[in-house]
C-alpha cells in the first residue's frame, strides 16, 4: 500500500470505530478471496432466522434488517473480489428516537484469509487495522569500538531498539602500562563488545520474517571487523555497509539517509526525495511553489498544480476538499508521512505544498 491507500484504509476504519451499537446489533462479515459469495448469503440467511430469537425487540429488529441489507448488498457482486470483502451494516442514526440501518463495504488492499461473521457492539475492524500497519522493515546497526545503536526502518519510521556502550578505554594510555600492554587491553574489550552486539542483533533481527535485510554504518575499518563477529544467517541479510561517524539514535537517520541507492524503492526514500524537490524548489524559484491552505487551493483553482502534496497528518475534510480539486486539474496528488524530517517541515508550513506548472504572480 502506498500512503494514500492506506489514509483511505484508515478514514474507512475511523468511521467504522465511530458507531457503538445499543447491544451487540452491529454486524461485521469478512469474505475471503477466492471464497463463494453464496455460501456466505446462505450463512447470512441463516441467521437472519436465529437473531428472530433476541429478546429485545429493537436489538432483534436492528440485526435482522442490518443482515437483510448485508444480503442485499452481497447479491451486487456477481463474484468475490480479487482480495475478497469486509462487510459492515448497522444502525447509524444519532439519536435513540430514530433507526438509520446502512451498509459499508471495502475491499482490502491484502487478500483476506480469514471468514468470520460477528454481532457485537462496535464493528470488528481489528482484521483491516492490521493492514495498516508497516510489515516489511530494515534492520540497523550503528556501531564503533565506544558505542551501538541497533534500529529499524519500518516503511518512512525509524525506530531505536538497543543502545550500548563499551568498556574500551581510550586511545590515551595510563601511566605505567607499556603501548603493547594497553594496546592488547584495547583490543580484548573492542572484540567483547563486538560479541556483545553480535548477540543484541541475534535478539533484535534473527526469526524476524518480515526484516528485508540489514544496513550497518561505522566509521573506517571498525564496521568491517566486527562484521566478523556475526552469525551467519545475520551475515546473509546484509544489503550495505555505509561510513556512518555517529553511533547513537542520530546515526539511526544518517544511515537510512546515506542509504537511499540501497532504499531506492522504499517508501522513505521516495517521500523524502518528493518533499526535497518541493524545499528546493521554495529555496531557489519561490514563485513556482505554494504553501498552506488558501496559497494552494487558490493555485489548485486556477489549474497550476503540478503536484500536490499534503501531510498524513490533515483531517479528512480537507484532504478529500483537495484530492477533488487535484483529479478536477489533472495535478499528481502525494500524501506524505510526517515520520521523516521533511515530513514535520511540511506539516509546520500547514501541511499542504504544490509544486507549480508556472508561477502565479
Amino acid at each position: 500500500m502506498n500512503t494514500k491507500e492506506k489514509q483511505k484504509l484508515r478514514r474507512f476504519i475511523r468511521e467504522l470505530k465511530s458507531f457503538r451499537g445499543r447491544h451487540t446489533e452491529l454486524v461485521s462479515v469478512y469474505v475471503p478471496a477466492d471464497y463463494d459469495l453464496i455460501k456466505i448469503i446462505q450463512h447470512l440467511q441463516q441467521e437472519q432466522g436465529t437473531a428472530s430469537n433476541i429478546k429485545d425487540a429493537r436489538t432483534r429488529g436492528n440485526v435482522i434488517d442490518s443482515l437483510e441489507k448485508l444480503i442485499r448488498h452481497l447479491r451486487l457482486f456477481k463474484r468475490t473480489p480479487p482480495n475478497g470483502l469486509a462487510v459492515f451494516a448497522g444502525n447509524a442514526s444519532e439519536t435513540d428516537s430514530k433507526i438509520d440501518i446502512k451498509v459499508w463495504s471495502i475491499e482490502p488492499p491484502e487478500p483476506l484469509k480469514t471468514r468470520l461473521y460477528r454481532c457485537d457492539q462496535t464493528f470488528m475492524t481489528d482484521l483491516l487495522e492490521d493492514m495498516t500497519e508497516v510489515k516489511e522493515s530494515y534492520g540497523l546497526i550503528v556501531m564503533d569500538k565506544r558505542e551501538a545503536t541497533l534500529g529499524l526502518l519500518q516503511g518512512t519510521l525509524v525506530k531505536k531498539l538497543t543502545h550500548m556502550t563499551s568498556g574500551v578505554p581510550g586511545k590515551i594510555r595510563a601511566g605505567g602500562q607499556s603501548a603493547a600492554r594497553f594496546s592488547r587491553l584495547r583490543e580484548g574489550a573492542a572484540k567483547e563488545f563486538y560479541k556483545r552486539i553480535s548477540e543484541a542483533a541475534n535478539k533484535e533481527f534473527l526469526g524476524k520474517k518480515d526484516l528485508k535485510g540489514i544496513i550497518i554504518g561505522g566509521p573506517g575499518p571498525t564496521k568491517e571487523e566486527f562484521m566478523e563477529y556475526l552469525n551467519n544467517e545475520i551475515k546473509k541479510r546484509i544489503i550495505a555497509v555505509k561510513d556512518v561517524t555517529y553511533t547513537d539514535e542520530f546515526g539511526l537517520k544518517y544511515l537510512v539517509e546515506v542509504s537511499q541507492d540501497t532504499l531506492a524503492k522504499e517508501a522513505i526514500a521516495e517521500e523524502r526525495k518528493l518533499l526535497l524537490e518541493f524545499f528546493e524548489m521554495l529555496s531557489k524559484y519561490p514563485k513556482k511553489t505554494a504553501y498552506g491552505y488558501g496559497n494552494v487551493k487558490k493555485a489548485l483553482e486556477y489549474g497550476a498544480v503540478e503536484k500536490l502534496i499534503l501531510c498524513e497528518s490533515l483531517d479528512d475534510k480537507m484532504i478529500d476538499e483537495f484530492e477533488a480539486l487535484a483529479e478536477g486539474t489533472n495535478s499528481e496528488f502525494h500524501i506524505v508521512s510526517v515520520d521523516t524530517e521533511e515530513g514535520r517541515q511540511l506539516r509546520d508550513l500547514g501541511g499542504v505544498g504544490a509544486i507549480l506548472r508556472y508561477s502565479l504572480s
